[in-house]
């Protein structure tokens, strides 16, 4: 029955937007091994790119940012539905199970990946022993506890979704909703949401935020549980907003209303933050401060507007109801959480042959998905944990 009520208010088109963020995230660690520096990654391949290196740099500017716009936007459509109660413990299973249970499985793995690929480095993989090592460090327990996976994204949802209910608790104690304040926060919304000038409001407040990261774009913030100030405040402000999209009726319409105009200042954008970003490790040259600014201020308007621009794409390609894509929707989630492992053991594997390094991307990235999705539709879409991850099953 649930099933069934449901489906039909199922928005085809962001289940997809979703699939292509986390989607967008395996390729983003599968180019991570050709990049032309190297940034403390599992391996570093015979054969590099810059084109790797700018691939990196702007799906990293975004695809984060408009997951946890998804993530606010479909928190406030569940506690719409199904209240109080039922959001907190969608959020225990869907979140902090597998935050923890998959870091109990994944951190070995990933450590085992590390020591292979130093390894490999040095000319000399031995499997089994990365595995012993991998596994090894789990006998070092307590330290480390639930630091060095890519589920630290699990972790900073938790965090933000505990802070909005607070913010609403408040807000419902004060009756926020009746103040003159709230009239001024409803037009600045709508302002950033659908004025012409949104996209440079929305990075102005944005780029104070980056200006703090400790590199130049966003700081992954896997090595403490203590949360990362600048990390979580953009976080926090896209999911805040993609909250405020669900509750105003044709927002997330307006906001995502493609143009070419804005394709074009996206972009500017990327050109901008190619060309400035080589100055981020000459911390010496007299413009520094003038070029971080600049990159800065590129890389907030153009997270903003990719992030519109991959709604409104999805909108216009995936308003159809299609079981495909949202099988790919429903299995993203399980193929984010397991692929890293996958990704670094085939790095390693291929990093000495003597091909050109978008055959190995490509090569990497497809025999992931294939596992992925061969391990999610054998024993995961019809099991305890398929509907852990997804909630009951939906019909297409």
């Amino acid at each position: 029955m649930q099933s069934q009520l449901v489906a039909p208010q199922r928005l085809d088109y962001l289940d997809a937007v979703r699939a292509l963020a986390l989607l967008l995230g395996i390729l983003f660690h599968a180019s991570l091994a050709y990049l032309p520096m190297f940034i403390g990654w599992a391996v570093m391949d015979i054969n590099t790119s810059n084109v790797a290196g700018v691939f990196a740099l702007l799906s990293h500017a975004f695809r984060m940012e408009l997951f946890f716009l998804l993530a606010g936007f479909f928190s406030a459509m569940t506690m719409k539905r199904r209240g109080l109660r039922s959001f907190i413990a969608s959020r225990l299973i869907r979140l902090g199970v597998p935050f923890l249970l998959g870091w109990l499985i994944l951190r070995p793995l990933l450590v085992s990946g590390w020591e292979m690929g130093a390894q490999a480095m040095r000319g000399d993989v031995d499997i089994l022993a990365g595995l012993a090592q991998g596994f090894a460090s789990m006998a070092l327990l307590p330290e480390n506890l639930l630091l060095g996976t890519h589920l630290w994204f699990l972790y900073y949802l938790m965090l933000i979704s505990m802070f909005a209910l607070a913010i609403r608790g408040v807000f419902a104690k004060l009756r926020f909703e009746y103040s003159h304040a709230s009239h001024l926060l409803a037009n600045l919304f709508k302002c950033l949401s659908s004025g012409k000038g949104r996209f440079w409001l929305l990075a102005l407040l944005t780029a104070p935020v980056l200006w703090f990261m400790r590199s130049w774009g966003v700081d992954t913030p896997d090595k403490s549980l203590m949360p990362h100030v600048p990390v979580t405040l953009l976080y926090a402000g896209f999911f805040g907003f993609g909250w405020y999209l669900h509750t105003v009726p044709k927002a997330m319409d307006a906001f995502s209303k493609l143009s070419w105009s804005n394709g074009f200042l996206t972009l500017v954008c990327a050109i901008a933050m190619i060309g400035l970003s080589p100055y981020e490790m000459q911390a010496g040259h007299e413009y520094h401060s003038w070029f971080k600014g600049i990159f800065v201020f590129a890389c907030s308007l153009f997270m903003w507007l990719m992030v519109a621009l991959s709604i409104g794409l999805c909108r216009k390609l995936f308003s159809k109801i299609s079981g495909s894509m949202r099988y790919v929707a429903d299995a993203s989630y399980w193929l984010y959480l397991v692929h890293l492992p996958f990704v670094v053991w085939l790095q390693v594997w291929v990093s000495e042959w003597p091909v050109p390094w978008f055959v190995k991307w490509f090569l990497v990235s497809l025999i992931t998905l294939v596992i992925g999705l061969l391990s999610y539709h054998l024993m995961v879409r019809h099991s305890f944990v398929g509907r852990v991850l997804n909630g009951p099953r939906r019909s297409a």
